[in-house]
C-alpha cells in the first residue's frame, strides 16, 4: 500500500520523527502532500524548529491533544502510546495511522533491515551497517540509532540498504513494512507502561515478521526464552528462519559459536568467521549480536572474507560497555545505554573473569527486581552502588536477596555521588561499571547525557589523580 496522492498529513508530536516527517512534507506541499498539520501535544509550545515550519506552510496546534479535522495520514510519535487518548484522537480523526518507520516504507521500501529486541538493538545495527559497508555496499543505519528513515529517503543512493533499529513502539502501528531480513534478538519485560502488558509488547516486536515471504530471512536467537516464546507468531510455511545462539541448533539456516569461533551456516553451507578473541566488543550478548549481523550481512550478498575484515575492526559504541579509563589501577565503563534489568546481565557476561562494583539507578521503571539482584549477587560483582530515585527499591532488593552478605552494598544521592562510593569501594584490579538498569530522567535529558556526565566527571577526576601522581 501506497501513500494516497494529495494527501492531507497529520502528526502527532514534535519531537524528531515527528518533525522529520514535517520536514520531507515541506517541499512537496502542493503536489504530493496537501496539507500538514502538527498537535504538538498537552504541554507543548512553539520553537524555532516550529516557527520555522510555520513559515514554510505548516500549521501547528499546541496545548491539546483533541485532535479536530480529518486528514488522511496521521503519523504518531513513538512516545504516544496506542493506547493513549491522544492517539485515539488522531485516528479517529485519519483515515490511517502509523509510525514514522511505517510511513518512510512507504516513500522509499526497497533493501530493508529491520532489527528488534529488548537489548542489543543498537549494536547489531551499527555492526550489519559497519559489515555491509566493509563489503562495498552502500547503507545507512536509520530508526533509533540515530537518523530517521524518513530524513534519509531523499538522499539514500540507488541500491542502498536501510537497517533500521526499530523499537516496539514503531512497530506496533506497522502494517505494511516489509524487512528482507528481519532480526530478533530478545524480548524481556519493558515499556509496560507504553504497552499495558508484556504480551501486546512481544506481540509488537513480532510484526516486524507479518509480510516477509520465502525470499527473506528471518534470524531469531532461539536461546532466548522470550524471543523462542513467540516463534509461533514469526515462522509460517512462506518464512525462512535462522536459528541464532551459541549452541548449533542444527537447522540448515543457523549462527553460532563452535570452538570459539563464530559460524554462519546459509542453506547448509557453513561459513567460519572470527574467534571471539579477534571481536573488540565483549560478552556473550555481543557474540550473539556479531552472529546476526554476520549472517544478514552473508544472505544480502557480503564477501565473507569482507565480512570478516568488518567484525575486526569494529569497536564498542559510545554508552553500551564502553571503555572510558583506569584510575589507580580500576578501570572504569560506560554503560548507560543499559536502561533495564536484563540489559545489565548481558553487560556482566563481558566481566566474567572481574571483580564489578556496579552503579545502578535513575529514574524507577518498575520492573521486577527479585530475580535480577539474585542473579547480580551470584556474579562476579563484588559491590553494588544504589543511586537516584530508585535507590530505595533497588536496595531492599538486594537485601533480599544478599542474605549471605556476599556483596557490599551502597547507596548515594546521585550519579556522580555513586561514582565517589565507587571509588572507596573499588580495590586494585577491579572493574567499575555504570549500566544503571533505570532511565535517566530523573537527573539527565536521556541515556546519552547520562553517559557523557560520567565520562566528564571520571575525566575530571583522572587529571586530578595525574597531577597528584606528578607532584
Amino acid at each position: 500500500m501506497t501513500l494516497p496522492d494529495h494527501m492531507d498529513l497529520l502528526v502527532l508530536g514534535q519531537g524528531t520523527s515527528g518533525l522529520d516527517v514535517v520536514r520531507w512534507a515541506v517541499p512537496h506541499l502542493g503536489e504530493a502532500v496537501a496539507s500538514v498539520t502538527v498537535y504538538g501535544g498537552a504541554v507543548s509550545a512553539p520553537s524555532d524548529a516550529t516557527r520555522a515550519l510555520e513559515d514554510a506552510g505548516v500549521r501547528f496546534v499546541f496545548g491539546t491533544e483533541d485532535v479536530e479535522g480529518a486528514y488522511d495520514i496521521c503519523v504518531a510519535s513513538p512516545g504516544i502510546s496506542e493506547f493513549s487518548a491522544f492517539f485515539a484522537s488522531g485516528r479517529a480523526a485519519s483515515r490511517e495511522i502509523m509510525g514514522e518507520p511505517e510511513f518512510a516504507y512507504r516513500l522509499s521500501p526497497d533493501r530493508w533491515v529491520g532489527i528488534t529486541g529488548t537489548n542489543g538493538k543498537t549494536t547489531t545495527t551499527a555492526l550489519t551497517t559497519h559489515l555491509l559497508r566493509s563489503a562495498g555496499m552502500a547503507a545507512y543505519a536509520v530508526g533509533n540509532i540515530g537518523d530517521t528513515p524518513t530524513s534519509q529517503v531523499a538522499v539514500r543512493e540507488q541500491g542502498s540498504w536501510f537497517v533500521a533499529e526499530l523499537s516496539s513502539y514503531q512497530l506496533a502501528t506497522s502494517s505494511t513494512l516489509h524487512p528482507r531480513v528481519g532480526v530478533l534478538l530478545n524480548i524481556t519485560p519493558d515499556h509496560l507502561a507504553w504497552h499495558r502488558t508484556h504480551e501486546a509488547y512481544a506481540l509488537a516486536k513480532c510484526r516486524l515478521f507479518s509480510n516477509m515471504g520465502s525470499g527473506d530471512l528471518a534470524i531469531v536467537d532461539v536461546e532466548d526464552p522470550g524471543a523462542a516464546s513467540m516463534l509461533a507468531h514469526i515462522v509460517h510455511d512462506d518464512v525462512r528462519m535462522l536459528s541464532l545462539g551459541i549452541a548449533d541448533a542444527g537447522t540448515r539456516d543457523a549462527a553460532f559459536v563452535r570452538d570459539d569461533v563464530l559460524v554462519v551456516r546459509l542453506g547448509g553451507v557453513e561459513t567460519p568467521l572470527v574467534a571471539i578473541a579477534e571481536l573488540k566488543i565483549a560478552g556473550q550478548h555481543n557474540c550473539i549480536n556479531a552472529l546476526a549481523a554476520a549472517a544478514t550481512a552473508l544472505f544480502v550478498g557480503a564477501d565473507a572474507e569482507r565480512v570478516r575484515v568488518g567484525l575486526r575492526s569494529f569497536a564498542a559504541l559510545e554508552h553500551r560497555i564502553e571503555p572510558v579509563c583506569t584510575i589507580d589501577h580500576v578501570r572504569f565503563y560506560n554503560d548507560s545505554k543499559a536502561t533495564n534489568t536484563d540489559a545489565v546481565e548481558k553487560a556482566l557476561t563481558a566481566f566474567a573473569d572481574d571483580d564489578v562494583v556496579l552503579l545502578l539507578g535513575g529514574h524507577d521503571k518498575g520492573t521486577p527486581l527479585a530475580e535480577f539482584a539474585a542473579h547480580v549477587v551470584a556474579s562476579t560483582v563484588r559491590a553494588v552502588v544504589c543511586y537516584g530515585e530508585a535507590r530505595e527499591r533497588f536496595l531492599q532488593a538486594f537485601v533480599d536477596a544478599n542474605r549471605a552478605g556476599d556483596v557490599e552494598l551502597a547507596e548515594a544521592e546521585n550519579m556522580r555521588d555513586a561514582v565517589d562510593v565507587a571509588r572507596r569501594l573499588a580495590r586494585r584490579g577491579d572493574v567499575v561499571l555504570l549500566s544503571p538498569a533505570c532511565s535517566s530522567f530523573d537527573e539527565f535529558s536521556g541515556f546519552e547525557e547520562r553517559g557523557e556526565a560520567f565520562k566528564e566527571y571520571l575525566a575530571g577526576i583522572s587529571v586530578s589523580a595525574d597531577d597528584e601522581a606528578g607532584e
